[in-house]
């Protein structure tokens, strides 16, 4: 198993944190990892994203919306035959009593071959999922500043 946990404490209530990751035409402005993102977010339908693991490469990858608790979860990920391999991708927000939002991002692969793809790609990984983390919070921020003006 490989797996990424980040968390953030985000100056934004958890709308606008989760208004941040859903609008996904928003992506290119802030976004350096998944650069581009589209889904109905509905569960089942697929999320199709393009996502920049490698700095000189955008890759396309489509995966499934299994869960959708607005404001609060959303999880999605992809599961290769033969128990190859698994994704898992999950935003979880919950609110905090100063009005802002505890944020986490959790990505985990699992399978026979999930090794190899932690051992090739996890320090990308880890990079990228980072600086998606801090995106949203700093988009997140800037968004609810701007509403507040």
């Amino acid at each position: 198993m490989f797996e990424i946990l980040l968390t953030e404490e985000i100056q934004a209530p958890p709308e606008v944190v989760w208004e941040v990751i859903t609008n996904t035409a928003a992506y290119p402005q802030w976004n350096t990892f998944v650069v581009a993102c589209e889904s109905t977010f509905q569960v089942g339908d697929p999320i199709h994203m393009k996502v920049r693991v490698l700095p000189f490469m955008v890759q396309p990858q489509t995966e499934t919306i299994w869960r959708n608790e607005p404001g609060r979860l959303l999880d999605y990920g992809i599961k290769a035959p033969l128990g190859a391999l698994a994704s898992t991708r999950q935003h979880r927000l919950s609110a905090t009593p100063s009005g802002g939002t505890h944020y986490e991002s959790l990505f985990r692969l699992e399978g026979w071959f999930s090794p190899v793809v932690g051992l090739l790609f996890g320090a990308q990984l880890r990079r990228g999922f980072g600086e998606m983390t801090r995106g949203i919070a700093n988009r997140a921020m800037d968004v609810n500043a701007a509403v507040r003006a």
